[in-house]
């Protein structure tokens, strides 16, 4: 998950987080919101949060890798890219959290996950036409070559990529 920032970030300053299999982009600018930051904190580490708040995702290791921009990812990346568009404050898009990392770690050496916060960047929203979250779009060779709207299950969404990428090779 992406820290969150109190300014507003541009696309040329991308850093990328690598959470158990599946990447996240944040603004590379160190200012944030301590406030922000400690919420973000107790929704990565259930340890911090109360009995009474949501839990849904666990605290892992990050590795962060820098970018000059979405599009220069895409088109240096060996394996074709599953692009989850999200929002923090998406119901479905909290539950596609764990159906991510269990089709991350399926088909690790298929495809690599990207998270983009629709809120952080409005801009590659606006550029992909993203109306429903969680929309994913399936880049291969740095294009857009399937989308799906709305929530699966890990077997049908493995299905889907899996379907994508044969027709696509």
């Amino acid at each position: 998950m992406a820290i969150l920032t109190s300014t507003a970030p541009t696309t040329s300053a991308i850093q990328c987080l690598n959470i158990g299999g599946v990447k996240a982009f944040a603004p590379s600018s160190p200012s944030f919101s301590t406030l922000r930051f400690r919420r973000q904190l107790r929704f990565l580490n259930p340890h911090l949060s109360s009995p009474s708040r949501p839990r849904f995702s666990t605290l892992v290791k990050a590795k962060k890798q820098s970018f000059s921009n979405f599009d220069d990812m895409l088109a240096t990346s060996e394996k074709p890219v599953l692009v989850d568009f999200y929002a923090t404050w998406c119901g479905p898009c909290q539950m596609m959290v764990p159906i991510l990392n269990e089709v991350s770690a399926s088909l690790e050496d298929k495809i690599m996950i990207v998270k983009i916060d629709t809120e952080k960047y409005p801009s590659l929203a606006d550029k992909y036409s993203i109306q429903a979250l969680p929309t994913m779009i399936i880049f291969k060779d740095g294009k857009p070559c399937d989308r799906v709207e709305g929530a699966l299950t890990a077997s049908q969404l493995i299905q889907r990529i899996e379907t994508t990428l044969k027709v696509k090779q």
